[in-house]
């Protein structure tokens, strides 16, 4: 989430509590947003993804929440005191938190505008949100990646349906699901608890859903607590369930949300009490889930503990693991083409059927993954970009800090614990 070089500022995830500091202007300015956005988010339901600050404001922001166009007004009017706060402060660390809160802003100012209806091309959307501009590489890009799954599974056939019967050998039976995804998170929540010190009291709640856009979720409900939901609507693979535990869990948003949830306790910083779905931080917390997958589990050490504990516990045959492993690193290379895809249908410049059509060729989805990645389209537009644009920012962020694990967790941490917008980590 948060990055400033100085390790000064870094938080120590179980360090003792310590007075916040005295309030100051860009405090109230904070204190603004966090209310302006629990308004928002009465009139948008799933806008605010987290809150764990003063229950008063919640309930005072939903007994009386101002109008649409009044939000809009008092965005623009608390943007430009944020700005001024900035060029007025002389602490490097306040014109930081005040250039990062004043993005929050804007990003919030733009939502309301799309609650209204207000529709631009999804690139621009992505950035007037998420404060990051995606790159959308031509769906050709994609073909030699495509040549090279063909050859990996040769035979009779549409490409997607030979991929679709091979990766039929890798699913988890659901009764063999629960162990599974528990030993995962477990392994996750173990190789981060070596480089993080992890609050005695953190703990997560695990259920089974269905019916969703998503694979998973994590609900940070505060106090150093979640609820981690995987969605069962269409099978769970086995290389799913590090990657869930990581990115749900260790060292992703379960993680994240204890590092925001001290800056707010400890450092006084009440905009990270509040986590709306829609903001700057998307690319970070989706880009830094995503990429803590490879953080915790270098890809040696992923494929040897699934192979050693998880297939034996799905009741599957590690041996047929290897060729499945260079089989979904070759599908890795394809990523890109679904956030192509999505952005065309998005604009309009595709159909449905088109866009599940591209998506079963260029992803080699099944029918139903590709209806599903269009229902996570039309339900979260633009979010998309967090997951493969933020983990781009992030992985070459963290791994310009240096080779060593040490160096890299370090640098993986800043990004969890320091103000910090998407360009902050682009060179």
């Amino acid at each position: 989430m948060r990055f400033l070089a100085a390790s000064l500022f870094m938080l120590a995830l179980g360090a003792c509590a310590t007075a916040p500091p005295q309030s100051s202007g860009l405090d109230r300015l904070a204190e603004l947003y966090v209310r302006m956005s629990l308004e928002i988010g009465t009139h948008e339901e799933g806008y605010i993804d987290a809150y764990y600050g003063p229950p008063a404001w919640k309930t005072e922001a939903e007994a009386a929440p101002r109008s649409i166009d009044e939000l809009q007004a008092a965005a623009d009017a608390l943007r430009a005191e944020i700005d001024a706060e900035a060029t007025e402060s002389a602490d490097v660390l306040a014109q930081r938190r005040a250039r990062t809160l004043s993005a929050y802003v804007s990003s919030a100012r733009f939502r309301l505008d799309m609650m209204e209806g207000v529709r631009v091309p999804f690139v621009e959307e992505a950035e007037r949100l998420f404060a990051l501009r995606p790159e959308l590489a031509p769906l050709s890009a994609y073909d030699d990646a495509l040549v090279r799954i063909d050859l990996l599974i040769p035979g009779e056939g549409p490409l997607a349906e030979r991929v679709a019967t091979y990766a039929g050998r890798f699913v988890v039976p659901s009764d063999r699901a629960d162990a599974v995804m528990r030993a995962a998170i477990d392994e996750c929540r173990r190789r981060t608890a070596v480089h993080f010190d992890l609050p005695a009291n953190e703990r997560f709640d695990f259920e089974f859903v269905t019916g969703q856009p998503w694979g998973a979720y994590n609900w940070y409900q505060g106090d150093n607590a979640s609820l981690i939901q995987v969605n069962t609507t269409l099978p769970l693979m086995i290389n799913s369930a590090v990657g869930y535990g990581c990115h749900e869990g260790y060292p992703g948003h379960h993680v994240q949300g204890i590092f925001a949830e001290r800056l707010y306790r400890e450092r006084g910083w009440v905009e990270y009490s509040v986590l709306p779905l829609y903001s700057p931080m998307g690319p970070l917390n989706e880009g830094a889930g995503n990429y803590g997958v490879d953080l915790a589990f270098p890809e040696e050490e992923r494929v040897g503990f699934e192979m050693a504990v998880l297939f034996p516990l799905a009741g599957l045959d590690p041996a047929e693991a290897p060729v499945y492993y260079e089989l979904m690193h070759a599908m890795d290379a394809t990523a890109g083409a679904g956030r192509t895809i999505q952005a065309m249908y998005l604009d309009g410049d595709i159909d449905r059927e088109r866009a599940i059509a591209l998506l079963q060729h260029y992803r080699l989805a099944s029918r139903a993954s590709a209806e599903q990645a269009l229902r996570f389209a039309d339900t979260y537009r633009s979010y998309i970009i967090n997951y493969s644009s933020g983990q781009d920012i992030v992985r070459a962020f963290v791994e310009r800090a240096g080779d060593t694990p040490e160096a890299r967790w370090g640098a993986y941490r800043r990004i969890l614990t320091e103000p910090t917008l998407p360009r902050d980590l682009v060179e």
